[in-house]
């Protein structure tokens, strides 16, 4: 049996980990320059509380009957519908930072993406069918 490398090609598993490690640095320097804020008292006009209600009226159902399916929507709902509040309330800023950085960044994210698909492709020149 041949040994086999990334993807079960005969393509570097060395590449591959470079590849992904590029990447990792890349995406990881890329998210430190990401701030979040968020505003939740503009959600829905400061309404988000009324959507403990259902969720309350959910539980209650649910530990009545484990069955109840107006139980299982309506808190399904509530809880989801609370979270997609939540979500679309959070703010991203970019932080200012020099073109050399950025661009840094984007190359070093890119290069181990590339690295990582090309490790996948078989470097032996023979096919395995």
């Amino acid at each position: 049996m041949k040994n086999r490398g990334a993807g079960g090609t005969a393509g570097g598993v060395g590449h591959f980990f470079l590849g992904a490690a590029l990447a990792a640095l890349g995406m990881y320097l890329f998210l430190d320059r990401i701030s979040v804020m968020s505003n939740l008292s503009s959600t829905w006009a400061g309404h988000l509380g009324l959507l403990l209600l259902p969720l309350g009226l959910g539980l209650a159902l649910l530990f009545f009957s484990a069955r109840s399916i107006l139980g299982w929507v309506l808190t399904i709902g509530s809880v989801g519908t609370v979270f997609v509040g939540i979500v679309t309330n959070l703010t991203l800023f970019f932080v200012p930072t020099n073109f050399f950085r950025t661009t840094a960044m984007i190359a070093l994210l890119f290069i181990g993406l590339v690295m990582m698909a090309r490790s996948l492709r078989d470097l032996s020149g023979t096919s395995r069918a």
